[in-house]
């Protein structure tokens, strides 16, 4: 009876960021990776190396990190249309993103606790041994961060429409969806990938200039630079998962876009990321002259850039009658007014 009505009123709920693309160049950084933590803690039992045997089980919690991101992708694929979730699982990558940043942050924590340690109770170093290890681990570590560089901003579909520019672009993020799964893959890497190129420094400056202290020094360094990319991620991703509204400023601009129209008020209004690249609206609208929702919606097209994109993926709107005693005076006012104006024209 409805079928037609129906279809065309339901809202959509596949929010899934797919990077197939990244998936399968996370699986090749993840045997990258297992097969050189192999290789450094063979070596460090075979040689007695402290410094490979080190590095080696430092490889570990990068491997754990990886398969956090792997399962969040096969996850998301297969839970797709899973009517568990209210919106899809779209924001398990965000989880992804937010463990391994929170795996980021405790190496670099243990990193600082060692190298502060180090600072008071200087260890020998092989420095040779330890040179060849960096040099190995920075060389992997390149090509694992060519691998996902150019992944980890997935491009959404566009047309050819002309946009104009807007401060909205920033807001809804019209360029690019962030997958925040595989950005901590790559910041894992980096992380990596610092350590070893601070440690060649100290290193060599140990060996050839007798400055041993150094190395601790640049441990702490290292530490802290990674530290503040745990941060950003923390605090990129916290935000879509604990549903915090949109800034003031750009929730502003679409209550004032609403209430220019007619004398329409906006009771209430949330406005919330239901993954990365999409945001789900309930506004609810008070008026003297309610009109359907999709009017109300309309109104809204200006903030889904980029044409083929909708940004405002999720909109729904109650319309309610004002009927209150000052609406209804408000009403008697504007008839009489116009009476009046139409008694004097004639």
């Amino acid at each position: 009876m409805h079928d037609n009505a129906l279809n065309r009123l339901q809202h959509r709920h596949d929010f899934v960021v797919s990077n197939k693309q990244g998936e399968r160049r996370t699986k090749l950084i993840l045997v990258l990776t297992v097969f050189t933590m192999l290789v450094e803690i063979g070596a460090g039992i075979v040689f007695g190396s402290l410094a490979l045997l080190a590095d080696g089980w430092h490889m570990a919690t990068h491997i754990a990190a990886f398969m956090i991101t792997l399962f969040a992708y096969r996850y998301s694929r297969l839970h797709t249309h899973d009517n568990t979730f209210a919106f899809s699982a779209g924001k398990v990558g965000v989880l992804g993103g937010f463990a391994s940043s929170i795996a980021l942050g405790v190496v670099a924590l243990v990193m600082l606790v060692e190298s502060v340690a180090r600072l008071f109770t200087p260890h020998v170093i092989q420095y040779n041994e330890a040179i060849y290890v960096a040099l190995f681990g920075l060389l992997i570590n390149v090509v694992c961060a060519f691998l996902v560089k150019n992944h980890v901003h997935i491009p959404v579909d566009t047309d050819d429409t002309d946009h104009s520019e807007s401060d909205f672009e920033h807001a809804f993020d019209a360029e690019h969806e962030e997958d925040h799964n595989l950005r901590a893959v790559y910041l894992h890497i980096l992380a990596d990938a610092l350590t070893s190129i601070l440690a060649i420094i100290a290193l060599v400056a140990g060996k050839y200039y007798g400055l041993s202290g150094l190395d601790p020094i640049m441990g702490i360094i290292g530490a802290l630079v990674i530290s503040r990319w745990a941060y950003g991620l923390i605090k990129e991703t916290s935000p879509i998962l604990l549903d915090e509204n949109i800034s003031v400023r750009y929730k502003a601009a679409i209550q004032e876009t609403i209430e220019a129209d007619a004398d329409n008020r906006i009771s209430d209004l949330h406005i919330w990321r239901v993954s990365p690249g999409y945001f789900a609206v309930m506004m609810s609208v008070v008026t003297h002259h309610p009109k359907q929702p999709d009017y109300y919606k309309a109104l809204l097209t200006q903030f889904n850039l980029h044409g083929s994109k909708n940004h405002l993926a999720h909109i729904t709107v109650e319309v309610n009658l004002c009927s209150d005693e000052d609406c209804l005076a408000s009403d008697l006012s504007a008839h009489n007014a116009s009476t009046l104006i139409d008694a004097g024209q004639a």
